[in-house]
């Protein structure tokens, strides 16, 4: 399993552990597990596919109908609650090492869950991972992040990862 970055706590955690071996037997991975919500308890799956094409309803559907069933036998979430399983989109969250390699070049924003140099948010060029390190431009300046203590990130909406996408569609 490749290593994440600390992307659910508490019972979202545990729903993560139960469900990420059938995940990932389906060629699909888990981007984050995320239990919340003010008037309606949801739990929310996002996913992506293993072989990086784009997720489709049918995707989202197939996960849906595995979870669901791991569910009902693990019973780990005592209230009701709502099932949603997307995709992470173009502004997607970065939540594993691979993550950060992979879309090195473009821009992200990240929130460190201790200061670094006084500051524990970043926003700037991903350069990719050296190490269990991840390393952005930040202000002309190399800057880098221990992963372990990466407590948040994601991908910046911009023209030029719209375009990267849109190539990869085609």
């Amino acid at each position: 399993m490749t290593k994440r970055a600390k992307t659910s706590e508490g019972l979202a955690a545990r729903v993560e552990e139960l469900i990420a071996p059938t995940i990932e037997d389906m060629d699909y991975d888990i981007v984050r597990v995320r239990l919340g919500g003010d008037r309606r308890t949801v739990l929310q799956i996002m996913a992506e596919r293993r072989d990086e094409a784009a997720m489709t309803v049918e995707d989202c559907a197939d996960i849906s109908r595995a979870v669901a069933a791991i569910l009902d036998v693990e019973d780990p979430i005592s209230q009701a609650y709502e099932l949603e399983v997307s995709s992470p989109g173009l502004d997607r969250p970065l939540t594993r090492l691979t993550d950060f390699e992979r879309f090195a070049g473009f821009e992200a924003k990240v929130e460190t869950s201790m200061p670094m140099d006084g500051r524990r948010r970043f926003s700037g060029r991903l350069l990719g991972v050296e190490g269990e390190n991840v390393t952005l431009t930040v202000d002309g300046q190399a800057v880098s992040l221990p992963f372990e203590d990466i407590a948040k990130a994601k991908l910046v909406l911009t023209d030029e990862l719209i375009a990267a996408h849109q190539d990869a569609q085609h």
